[in-house]
Protein backbone atom coordinates (compact mmCIF):
# COMPACT_ATOMS: atom_id res chain seq x y z
CA UNK A 1 0.00 0.00 0.00
CA UNK A 2 2.50 2.22 0.78
CA UNK A 3 4.18 1.56 -2.59
CA UNK A 4 1.26 2.59 -4.38
CA UNK A 5 0.68 6.06 -2.33
CA UNK A 6 5.00 6.77 -3.12
CA UNK A 7 4.32 6.62 -6.74
CA UNK A 8 0.65 8.45 -6.57
CA UNK A 9 2.74 11.17 -5.03
CA UNK A 10 5.63 10.78 -7.11
CA UNK A 11 3.21 11.46 -10.57
CA UNK A 12 1.94 14.78 -8.14
CA UNK A 13 5.47 16.07 -7.47
CA UNK A 14 6.28 15.63 -11.37
CA UNK A 15 3.10 17.52 -12.64
CA UNK A 16 3.95 19.88 -9.99
CA UNK A 17 7.41 20.52 -11.23
CA UNK A 18 6.19 20.73 -14.70
CA UNK A 19 3.61 23.11 -14.31
CA UNK A 20 5.93 25.95 -12.52
CA UNK A 21 7.81 26.35 -15.74
CA UNK A 22 4.82 26.30 -18.10
CA UNK A 23 3.09 28.47 -15.97
CA UNK A 24 5.99 31.25 -16.19
CA UNK A 25 6.78 30.67 -19.81
CA UNK A 26 4.26 29.32 -21.96
CA UNK A 27 0.59 30.91 -19.84
CA UNK A 28 1.80 34.21 -18.85
CA UNK A 29 2.83 35.68 -22.53
CA UNK A 30 -0.60 34.04 -23.81
CA UNK A 31 -2.71 34.92 -20.84
CA UNK A 32 -1.17 38.66 -19.40
CA UNK A 33 -2.46 40.63 -22.40
CA UNK A 34 -3.79 44.10 -23.30
CA UNK A 35 -8.42 43.24 -23.72
CA UNK A 36 -8.58 43.98 -27.38
CA UNK A 37 -11.68 46.20 -26.39
CA UNK A 38 -10.36 48.20 -23.53
CA UNK A 39 -11.78 51.34 -22.40
CA UNK A 40 -10.47 54.06 -20.03
CA UNK A 41 -10.26 57.81 -19.60
CA UNK A 42 -8.30 59.69 -16.90
CA UNK A 43 -8.48 63.36 -16.34
CA UNK A 44 -5.66 65.88 -16.02
CA UNK A 45 -5.75 69.62 -14.52
CA UNK A 46 -3.16 72.15 -14.73
CA UNK A 47 -4.16 74.90 -12.17
CA UNK A 48 -2.97 78.62 -12.28
CA UNK A 49 -2.22 77.90 -15.49
CA UNK A 50 -1.37 80.32 -18.57
CA UNK A 51 -3.28 80.59 -21.64
CA UNK A 52 -3.73 81.88 -25.13
CA UNK A 53 -6.58 84.26 -25.69
CA UNK A 54 -7.32 83.53 -29.62
CA UNK A 55 -10.02 86.66 -29.23
CA UNK A 56 -6.97 89.34 -28.28
CA UNK A 57 -3.46 87.20 -29.24
CA UNK A 58 -2.88 87.40 -25.39
CA UNK A 59 -1.71 85.12 -22.54
CA UNK A 60 -3.91 85.70 -19.54
CA UNK A 61 -3.95 83.40 -15.90
CA UNK A 62 -6.43 81.31 -15.87
CA UNK A 63 -7.59 79.05 -12.47
CA UNK A 64 -7.71 75.54 -14.60
CA UNK A 65 -6.89 73.69 -17.82
CA UNK A 66 -8.55 70.29 -17.82
CA UNK A 67 -7.16 67.74 -20.09
CA UNK A 68 -9.47 64.99 -20.44
CA UNK A 69 -7.44 61.62 -22.46
CA UNK A 70 -9.53 58.68 -23.56
CA UNK A 71 -8.46 55.11 -24.94
CA UNK A 72 -10.85 53.20 -26.77
CA UNK A 73 -10.00 49.45 -28.01
CA UNK A 74 -10.99 49.10 -31.79
CA UNK A 75 -12.07 44.82 -31.68
CA UNK A 76 -12.68 44.92 -35.49
CA UNK A 77 -9.41 46.92 -36.46
CA UNK A 78 -7.53 44.71 -34.13
CA UNK A 79 -9.08 41.89 -35.83
CA UNK A 80 -7.86 42.42 -39.50
CA UNK A 81 -4.26 43.55 -38.23
CA UNK A 82 -4.13 40.56 -36.30
CA UNK A 83 -4.19 38.77 -39.75
CA UNK A 84 -1.19 40.10 -41.15
CA UNK A 85 1.06 40.73 -38.28
CA UNK A 86 0.46 37.18 -36.83
CA UNK A 87 0.57 37.97 -33.29
CA UNK A 88 -2.33 39.58 -30.99
CA UNK A 89 -2.57 43.10 -31.65
CA UNK A 90 -4.63 45.86 -29.59
CA UNK A 91 -5.43 49.19 -31.20
CA UNK A 92 -6.53 52.52 -29.00
CA UNK A 93 -8.53 55.27 -30.51
CA UNK A 94 -7.22 58.13 -27.89
CA UNK A 95 -8.76 61.24 -27.66
CA UNK A 96 -6.36 64.22 -25.53
CA UNK A 97 -9.27 66.65 -25.16
CA UNK A 98 -8.41 70.17 -23.73
CA UNK A 99 -10.64 72.81 -22.22
CA UNK A 100 -10.42 76.30 -21.07
CA UNK A 101 -12.06 76.98 -17.70
CA UNK A 102 -15.43 77.80 -19.52
CA UNK A 103 -15.74 75.15 -20.48
CA UNK A 104 -14.61 75.97 -24.37
CA UNK A 105 -12.71 73.75 -26.12
CA UNK A 106 -8.78 74.74 -26.36
CA UNK A 107 -7.77 71.69 -28.47
CA UNK A 108 -8.53 67.93 -29.72
CA UNK A 109 -5.97 65.71 -30.85
CA UNK A 110 -7.16 62.01 -32.13
CA UNK A 111 -4.53 59.29 -32.10
CA UNK A 112 -4.45 55.60 -33.58
CA UNK A 113 -2.12 53.65 -31.48
CA UNK A 114 -0.93 49.73 -32.69
CA UNK A 115 0.37 47.51 -30.01
CA UNK A 116 1.34 44.10 -29.25
CA UNK A 117 -0.87 42.76 -26.57
CA UNK A 118 1.63 41.29 -24.19
CA UNK A 119 4.71 43.25 -24.89
CA UNK A 120 3.57 46.76 -25.76
CA UNK A 121 5.72 46.91 -29.07
CA UNK A 122 4.46 48.98 -31.46
CA UNK A 123 3.03 47.26 -34.38
CA UNK A 124 2.81 49.25 -37.84
CA UNK A 125 -0.03 49.27 -39.85
CA UNK A 126 -2.36 51.23 -41.59
CA UNK A 127 -4.42 53.70 -39.59
CA UNK A 128 -1.36 54.42 -37.39
CA UNK A 129 -1.82 58.19 -36.72
CA UNK A 130 -1.34 61.26 -34.68
CA UNK A 131 -3.79 64.10 -35.56
CA UNK A 132 -4.93 62.31 -38.75
CA UNK A 133 -1.24 62.31 -39.72
CA UNK A 134 0.51 58.97 -40.62
CA UNK A 135 3.15 57.88 -37.69
CA UNK A 136 5.66 55.01 -37.40
CA UNK A 137 6.16 54.90 -33.81
CA UNK A 138 9.34 53.83 -32.05
CA UNK A 139 9.08 52.71 -28.32
CA UNK A 140 6.43 52.74 -26.12
CA UNK A 141 3.56 55.01 -25.53
CA UNK A 142 0.47 55.36 -22.28
CA UNK A 143 1.61 51.71 -20.90
CA UNK A 144 5.34 50.36 -19.94
CA UNK A 145 5.52 46.52 -20.48
CA UNK A 146 4.95 44.03 -18.04
CA UNK A 147 7.25 43.26 -15.49
CA UNK A 148 9.14 46.94 -16.02
CA UNK A 149 12.61 46.72 -16.25
CA UNK A 150 14.71 49.70 -13.76
CA UNK A 151 15.99 51.03 -16.88
CA UNK A 152 15.63 53.79 -19.50
CA UNK A 153 13.32 53.00 -22.26
CA UNK A 154 12.32 54.38 -25.63
CA UNK A 155 9.22 56.44 -25.27
CA UNK A 156 7.05 58.28 -28.25
CA UNK A 157 5.91 61.60 -28.18
CA UNK A 158 2.72 62.48 -30.00
CA UNK A 159 3.03 66.16 -29.75
CA UNK A 160 6.90 66.08 -31.65
CA UNK A 161 6.25 62.85 -33.97
CA UNK A 162 9.06 61.31 -32.28
CA UNK A 163 10.76 58.91 -29.46
CA UNK A 164 13.68 59.88 -26.98
CA UNK A 165 14.81 58.14 -24.08
CA UNK A 166 12.74 58.18 -20.83
CA UNK A 167 14.79 57.73 -18.08
CA UNK A 168 14.75 55.82 -14.75
CA UNK A 169 15.13 57.82 -11.82
CA UNK A 170 14.71 55.82 -8.94
CA UNK A 171 12.19 53.34 -6.76
CA UNK A 172 9.91 54.60 -4.25
CA UNK A 173 6.45 53.57 -2.52
CA UNK A 174 3.03 55.60 -3.68
CA UNK A 175 -0.38 55.14 -2.09
CA UNK A 176 0.83 51.79 -0.90
CA UNK A 177 2.70 50.58 -4.06
CA UNK A 178 5.99 49.91 -4.67
CA UNK A 179 6.73 52.00 -8.08
CA UNK A 180 9.43 53.02 -10.31
CA UNK A 181 9.49 57.10 -11.39
CA UNK A 182 10.74 57.53 -15.00
CA UNK A 183 11.12 60.95 -16.33
CA UNK A 184 11.65 62.42 -19.79
CA UNK A 185 12.39 66.04 -20.98
CA UNK A 186 11.48 67.16 -24.32
CA UNK A 187 13.44 69.92 -25.48
CA UNK A 188 11.68 73.24 -27.24
CA UNK A 189 10.71 71.69 -30.62
CA UNK A 190 9.22 73.28 -33.32
CA UNK A 191 5.49 71.28 -33.88
CA UNK A 192 2.54 71.18 -36.35
CA UNK A 193 -0.23 73.12 -35.65
CA UNK A 194 -3.48 71.26 -34.12
CA UNK A 195 -6.01 70.10 -37.27
CA UNK A 196 -8.88 71.32 -34.67
CA UNK A 197 -8.40 75.17 -33.58
CA UNK A 198 -10.72 76.78 -30.94
CA UNK A 199 -11.36 79.68 -33.63
CA UNK A 200 -14.05 79.08 -36.23
CA UNK A 201 -12.29 80.30 -39.36
CA UNK A 202 -8.80 79.53 -38.18
CA UNK A 203 -6.79 76.99 -39.29
CA UNK A 204 -3.65 75.55 -39.48
CA UNK A 205 -3.25 76.33 -43.08
CA UNK A 206 -4.34 79.76 -42.52
CA UNK A 207 -2.15 80.06 -39.60
CA UNK A 208 1.00 79.18 -42.13
CA UNK A 209 0.01 82.04 -44.54
CA UNK A 210 1.01 84.26 -41.51
CA UNK A 211 4.78 82.66 -40.86
CA UNK A 212 3.54 81.99 -37.11
CA UNK A 213 4.67 79.09 -36.24
CA UNK A 214 4.15 76.30 -32.78
CA UNK A 215 6.63 75.34 -30.38
CA UNK A 216 6.80 72.72 -27.74
CA UNK A 217 8.55 71.96 -24.58
CA UNK A 218 7.82 69.56 -21.70
CA UNK A 219 9.25 67.68 -18.87
CA UNK A 220 7.03 64.29 -17.95
CA UNK A 221 7.24 62.11 -15.44
CA UNK A 222 5.15 59.38 -14.54
CA UNK A 223 4.72 56.83 -11.34
CA UNK A 224 4.54 53.31 -13.15
CA UNK A 225 3.85 49.74 -11.00
CA UNK A 226 6.67 47.46 -12.18
CA UNK A 227 4.33 43.74 -12.20
CA UNK A 228 1.81 45.95 -14.49
CA UNK A 229 3.24 48.71 -16.20
CA UNK A 230 0.90 50.61 -15.60
CA UNK A 231 1.80 54.09 -14.45
CA UNK A 232 -0.45 54.73 -11.81
CA UNK A 233 -0.01 58.59 -11.47
CA UNK A 234 1.91 61.31 -13.90
CA UNK A 235 2.59 64.81 -14.54
CA UNK A 236 4.08 67.13 -17.06
CA UNK A 237 5.55 70.82 -16.80
CA UNK A 238 3.87 71.18 -20.40
CA UNK A 239 4.95 74.73 -22.15
CA UNK A 240 3.83 75.85 -25.70
CA UNK A 241 4.03 78.63 -27.42
CA UNK A 242 3.39 80.76 -30.64
CA UNK A 243 6.40 82.35 -32.59
CA UNK A 244 7.42 85.34 -35.22
CA UNK A 245 5.11 85.74 -38.29
CA UNK A 246 2.29 88.66 -38.48
CA UNK A 247 -0.40 86.71 -35.85
CA UNK A 248 1.64 88.28 -33.57
CA UNK A 249 1.24 91.71 -34.35
CA UNK A 250 5.06 92.52 -34.05
CA UNK A 251 5.67 90.55 -31.01
CA UNK A 252 8.61 87.50 -31.05
CA UNK A 253 6.66 84.81 -29.34
CA UNK A 254 3.47 84.74 -27.32
CA UNK A 255 2.75 81.84 -24.42
CA UNK A 256 -0.13 79.87 -26.02
CA UNK A 257 -0.33 77.18 -22.66
CA UNK A 258 2.05 76.67 -19.52
CA UNK A 259 0.95 74.69 -16.79
CA UNK A 260 1.96 71.94 -14.64
CA UNK A 261 -0.52 69.43 -15.49
CA UNK A 262 -1.47 66.71 -12.91
CA UNK A 263 -3.74 63.34 -12.30
CA UNK A 264 -7.35 64.32 -10.87
CA UNK A 265 -6.90 63.11 -7.34
CA UNK A 266 -10.40 60.92 -7.88
CA UNK A 267 -8.91 59.52 -11.24
CA UNK A 268 -5.58 58.16 -9.15
CA UNK A 269 -7.89 56.10 -6.37
CA UNK A 270 -9.48 54.73 -9.05
CA UNK A 271 -6.04 53.60 -11.20
CA UNK A 272 -4.46 52.78 -7.92
CA UNK A 273 -7.14 50.34 -7.37
CA UNK A 274 -7.85 48.71 -10.39
CA UNK A 275 -4.14 47.86 -10.66
CA UNK A 276 -3.79 46.29 -7.44
CA UNK A 277 -6.60 44.32 -8.62
CA UNK A 278 -4.00 43.27 -11.85
CA UNK A 279 -1.11 42.97 -9.61
CA UNK A 280 -2.78 40.00 -8.12
CA UNK A 281 -3.61 38.49 -11.20
CA UNK A 282 0.00 39.20 -13.02
CA UNK A 283 1.31 37.72 -9.67
CA UNK A 284 -0.50 34.59 -10.05
CA UNK A 285 0.94 33.62 -13.48
CA UNK A 286 4.92 34.75 -12.39
CA UNK A 287 5.30 34.14 -9.49
CA UNK A 288 2.64 32.93 -6.74
CA UNK A 289 1.50 29.80 -8.96
CA UNK A 290 5.28 28.82 -10.50
CA UNK A 291 6.78 29.30 -6.82
CA UNK A 292 3.78 27.43 -5.31
CA UNK A 293 4.01 24.45 -7.98
CA UNK A 294 7.51 24.19 -7.37
CA UNK A 295 7.79 23.81 -3.50
CA UNK A 296 4.55 21.67 -3.65
CA UNK A 297 6.34 19.69 -6.26
CA UNK A 298 9.22 19.18 -3.52
CA UNK A 299 7.68 18.60 -0.91
CA UNK A 300 5.46 15.83 -2.68
CA UNK A 301 8.63 14.10 -3.90
CA UNK A 302 10.38 14.24 -0.26
CA UNK A 303 7.60 12.14 0.69
CA UNK A 304 7.11 10.13 -2.02
CA UNK A 305 10.72 8.97 -0.92
CA UNK A 306 10.32 8.54 2.46
CA UNK A 307 6.84 6.59 1.69
CA UNK A 308 9.17 4.30 -0.50
CA UNK A 309 12.03 3.77 2.01
CA UNK A 310 9.17 2.76 4.57
CA UNK A 311 8.13 -0.11 2.04
CA UNK A 312 11.34 -1.18 1.44
CA UNK A 313 12.39 -1.45 5.35
CA UNK A 314 12.58 -5.53 5.90
CA UNK A 315 9.62 -6.43 8.52
CA UNK A 316 10.47 -7.58 12.11
CA UNK A 317 10.47 -11.26 12.06
CA UNK A 318 6.92 -12.52 13.66
CA UNK A 319 7.06 -14.02 17.28
CA UNK A 320 7.23 -17.57 18.22
CA UNK A 321 3.59 -18.81 19.57
CA UNK A 322 3.87 -20.21 23.06
CA UNK A 323 3.45 -23.77 23.06
CA UNK A 324 2.14 -26.00 26.34
CA UNK A 325 4.50 -29.01 27.17
CA UNK A 326 3.45 -32.38 26.23
CA UNK A 327 2.89 -35.02 28.95
CA UNK A 328 5.62 -37.36 29.38
CA UNK A 329 4.33 -40.87 29.45
CA UNK A 330 6.30 -43.25 32.48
Amino acid sequence: MRRKASLVLLACAVFCAALSPLMRWYAFPRLARIPANQYQDMVLEAKDATLLDYGTMRAKKVPEVTIVQTLKGNVEAAKKIEKTAGRPVVVWDSLSYVQGPDGKMVSKVPERYIFDAHTQDPVHATGETVDGDPVTRQGIEFKWPFLTQKRDYEYFDAQTRTTSPIHYKGTRTFRGLTVYRFEQTVPWTKVPMPKTMPVQGITPETVAKTGTTRWYSTVRTFWVEPVTGAPVYGEEDHKEELRGGTLLGGRDRVTAFAGDVKMREDYIEHTVALVKHNRTLVLLLTSYIPWGSLILGLLLLALSFYLEARSRRPEDPAPAEATEPEPVSA
